[in-house]
């Protein structure tokens, strides 16, 4: 049985353990592989990084022997971003290309307009972080409250805040591999912003909606994990 290796990469602030869960309810040839970020969960005593491309390098280097099995690239947010860098950094390595990237709930590298408007550079105290927080309504009130809980993840999303926000698009071959982009219908992320993904690739290109906003991928988990699945059984028959 063709094994498919998909490496997520987690969104501002989380571990990638967020996707944890997803192994027992993806088939047993999808092999889901949680990257983890230096400065969170098993690597929390590394430094954080704020330098997206010097990051997207660090990890190609530690993730290319999953490369030697097909595989497959996810990311949500941040992740997103950080999964299309990736994708450059492993081809540049010489490793296979992914057979699909899946962008989740983020615009195109090219269409950061929005989000360059905050000015994520700086870094930010904990209260704009908090209202940043709230925003994307993903937070428990009780979570934002807990003084000692705010005290470990403001740090880590600071720094991740940073990441997107000194990040800067370098044109270079477009992707062979199809990409897949994944929205939420009341997120910040626009459709012109959503369907600049599809400039990034010479392959398929296709977005899907969700019902929700920013975290879509867990409120509708279930038809997420179906909607990965589907696309990868054709791709991964054919690998």
């Amino acid at each position: 049985m063709t094994t498919v290796n998909l490496l997520c990469l987690p969104y501002s602030g989380a571990s990638a353990m967020v996707y944890s869960r997803w192994r027992r309810k993806l088939p047993a040839w999808l092999q889901v592989r949680p990257v983890e970020l230096p400065g969170r969960g098993a690597r929390m005593g590394e430094p954080l990084q704020t330098d997206m491309q010097a990051l997207a390098r660090q990890l190609a280097a530690e993730q290319r022997l999953c490369t030697h099995a097909p595989y497959a690239l996810l990311g949500h947010s941040l992740g997103a971003l950080l999964a299309f860098e990736l994708a450059h950094e492993l081809l540049a390595l010489g490793c296979p290309a992914p057979l699909a990237l899946f962008a989740c709930g983020t615009a195109a590298p090219t269409r950061r307009e929005d989000y360059d408007g905050k000015n994520w550079r700086d870094p930010k105290s904990d209260d704009e972080l908090k209202h940043e927080l709230r925003e994307l309504n993903g937070t428990p009130e009780e979570v934002l409250a807990n003084a000692e809980l705010m005290s470990l993840t403001l740090p880590i999303l600071r720094a991740d805040f940073q990441l997107c926000g000194r990040y800067a698009y370098r044109e270079r071959p477009t992707l062979s591999c199809p990409v897949q982009v994944l929205g939420g219908a009341d997120d910040r992320a626009n459709p012109e912003q959503l369907q600049a993904w599809g400039k990034e690739t010479h392959g398929a290109f296709d977005v899907q909606m969700y019902p929700g906003g920013h975290f879509f991928i867990h409120e509708h988990e279930d038809q997420v994990l179906a909607t990965l699945a589907a696309s990868l059984e054709p791709l991964r028959l054919s690998a």
